[in-house]
């Protein structure tokens, strides 16, 4: 195990640091699009393409990946540590194929901020932003909120194919009647939406929008785009709403009429095999969610479609633990019960089928995978910290101390970067923010932290004010 601190230097041939648009305050408004796509480098990439796997309700990871077994009896529950095959670390019991694969790994386990609120918590991951405007938290999808990773890596490194940029997995998220804030384009628009795949572990799965209809062959939908490209030539585009819809044609004529993605979304072309070891449960009846212990009967499935879309050429791929109205690791009552039972048994097979499958494709090296969520559980069990109902058997709300977990991507495999103190319950050493963690995966994307972004009305955002881990970057 590679225990990484912010003193830590490591050696490397060549620049040490990425070349970076550097601004001053007085060119801000003249930085132009052909500027903001040059300052994306391919070149400067150590990673091709992007996996979030989101854990939306905040996970524990003083129960998972950062246990305390020395600890008081509330502070270290139920739970008991197992060693891994990354010598030194160890996780929790009820995670044994993690376990088998966690040399692949690198852990940070000092992120902290100060946002105890589902929605506003995953604006803050999602976009690496400070989820505040006009002195009030972001808990709800705005046009001007600012874009979360998918949307801008395909503003900024676009792959050209016809397959989508970004594509989110299974579904929207929601909590409290609203759509999490972060998950679409924000003030990057339609052209960067994400396209949502729908729960490929259904019977019957179809793509929305990958199948014609019967009375329309490919022919006539030829004939279809003729027509609307005539039209095109004939119409100056005055209104960007025009625009975008026309992006929207384009990339559904697009999708529809290319085989590559349709075969990209079919999972009946994996061995059975495959299949089963990302995770079925087709006799689930799929009528309580994950915190009714209804399990994660889709998560397999998505995991496998997550790696299909990447090999296939998609540039971001979020995917979600829970279906649309379901924060799964929001384990305020049964805490341990709920985990053992109903939600670790589907994650630990997904998420170590997603990884070792990358590794064995060869795929892993070029692919950045990142598994968080918007915040950790509090180190004491029945600690009140919300209104969100905690019992004494639960753990509530926590942003002042969890873990990101990250895979692939040129980073160091088998390194851990910070730590949490006795408790896990602030940082002890080398603390980093949301910011940071955004900071570090555009950086590995080939995109400089300060590049600036504008939005409908010109004016610039810079993309993050964090700071990189550079002891992971090298």
């Amino acid at each position: 195990m590679l225990r990484l601190t912010s003193r830590t230097r490591r050696l490397c041939h060549g620049p040490t640091r990425r070349e970076v648009l550097r601004i001053g305050a007085g060119s801000l408004v003249g930085l132009t699009l052909p500027t903001l796509i040059r300052a994306a480098d391919p070149s400067k990439a150590k990673a091709k393409s992007l996996i979030l796997f989101f854990l939306e309700g905040g996970p524990a990871h003083q129960d998972l990946w950062d246990m305390k077994p020395e600890a008081p009896e509330n502070v270290r529950g139920e739970f008991r540590p197992i060693d891994t095959s990354l010598p030194g670390l160890q996780v929790c019991e009820h995670l044994p194929r993690t376990s088998k694969i966690a040399h692949h790994l690198t852990l940070v386990r000092s992120v902290h901020h100060s946002i105890v609120d589902h929605n506003a918590g995953a604006y803050f991951a999602l976009t690496g932003k400070p989820p505040l405007a006009g002195g009030s938290l972001i808990v709800g999808p705005r046009p001007e909120n600012f874009p979360p990773f998918g949307a801008v890596l395909a503003k900024l490194r676009p792959t050209g194919r016809p397959l989508p940029d970004f594509v989110h997995v299974p579904d929207w998220m929601s909590n409290l009647g609203q759509f999490l804030p972060g998950q679409d384009a924000g003030f990057l628009g339609a052209e960067c939406q994400p396209f949502v795949s729908g729960d490929p572990s259904l019977p019957g799965y179809q793509v929305p929008g990958l199948t014609l209809p019967a009375e329309v062959p490919l022919d006539r939908l030829e004939a279809r785009r003729s027509l609307l490209d005539a039209v095109d030539r004939s119409i100056d585009h005055a209104w960007p709403v025009v625009e975008g819809m026309d992006t929207h044609y384009r990339k559904a004529y697009e999708l529809v009429s290319s085989r590559a993605a349709r075969r990209a979304f079919d999972l009946s072309e994996e061995p059975e095999s495959v299949r089963e070891r990302y995770g079925l449960d087709p006799d689930n009846p799929r009528e309580k969610e994950a915190r009714q212990f209804g399990g994660l009967p889709h998560l397999g499935q998505c995991a496998l479609l997550s790696r299909r879309l990447i090999e296939a050429g998609v540039r971001t791929v979020t995917l979600c633990t829970g279906a649309r109205y379901d924060q799964t690791w929001d384990t305020h009552r049964q805490h341990f019960p709920l985990l053992k039972q109903s939600i670790l048994p589907m994650f630990d097979r997904a998420f170590s089928a997603l990884i070792e499958d990358l590794h064995d494709r060869q795929l892993l090296d070029e692919t950045l995978v990142v598994a968080m969520g918007e915040f950790g559980r509090t180190p004491r069990v029945g600690q009140i910290t919300s209104d969100a109902g905690a019992d004494a058997n639960g753990r509530d709300h926590w942003p002042h101390c969890y873990t990101a977990l990250f895979a692939g991507g040129g980073l160091p495999a088998g390194a851990i970067f910070g730590a949490s103190d006795s408790f896990a319950a602030y940082p002890a050493l080398d603390p980093v923010t949301p910011q940071d963690i955004t900071a570090t995966i555009y950086e590995l994307m080939g995109i400089p932290h300060d590049t600036i972004l504008h939005d409908p009305l010109d004016r610039p955002h810079l993309l993050t004010d964090g700071r990189p881990i550079r002891a992971l970057l090298g």
